[in-house]
């Protein structure tokens, strides 16, 4: 899951992509709105964090000029206005959130989060899934693989679907619980090692090739390895 962090505000910069790093993302940080709007229009990001007041050109700028393009990148401004009128402007200029500073890290964690959710839940119902020559049909709770159907418990679903949106990225066991489970569920330790057990059994027959892989100590990535 990939992130662009735009702020000119080293201080700030250096500290959260750190934190973002540790808890699973892949970041890049712009420290200027215009080498900030480059990089946003030219790469893909699962989520871009921008800040409000920039010189030359500010995050809102960026903002608009993306979803000019017709980009649907979730936004999320951190800004020092609190102001209705601050929001309703950014809203209205396609932002999906904002968080005032100074804030709390654990509150900025948990907006990403949200983020990340809601972008994965909108394009479940805009984009087909189809990784190497495994399909989802997750209307029908069902996969397929070289002609034969593949019947998915509901977590199985779920888990295969966030693997097939980040094809060859690494995601985190943190990342995996995230997404599958809620905060007020607690699943063992080893719930989540049992179910990749399970998918891998489903979607790697005989003679196919491998697409669930693990990476030792940190989780897993999905797609062909050559």
């Amino acid at each position: 899951m990939r992130i662009l962090l735009v702020d000119d505000e080293v201080e700030l910069t250096n500290p959260l992509s750190q934190v973002l790093s540790r808890e699973g993302y892949r970041v890049d940080v712009a420290d200027s709105g215009i080498t900030g709007s480059k990089l946003a229009l030219k790469q893909d990001y699962d989520l871009l964090i921008l800040d409000w007041m920039m010189p030359k050109k500010s995050g809102l700028e960026i903002c608009r000029e993306l979803r000019q393009q017709g980009k649907t990148t979730p936004v999320l401004f951190l800004t020092a206005k609190d102001t209705i009128d601050d929001r309703v402007l950014g809203l209205d200029a396609g932002a999906d959130d904002y968080l005032v500073k100074p804030f709390e890290l654990r509150e900025l964690l948990a907006r990403v989060r949200a983020l990340m959710r809601r972008s994965l839940n909108f394009e479940s119902h805009t984009q087909p899934l189809k990784v190497a020559d495994l399909e989802l049909d997750k209307e029908n709770q069902l996969a397929y693989r070289k002609g034969r159907a593949i019947e998915l418990s509901e977590k199985e679903i779920q888990l295969l679907e966030l693997f097939m949106r980040h094809p060859n990225q690494l995601l985190t066991h943190s990342q995996i619980y995230q997404h599958l489970w809620s905060e007020d569920e607690k699943p063992n330790s080893n719930v989540l090692a049992a179910l990749v057990r399970l998918l891998r059994r489903k979607v790697e027959a005989k003679d196919e090739l491998p697409l669930i892989h693990t990476v030792y100590g940190k989780g897993y990535r999905f797609g062909e390895i050559n």
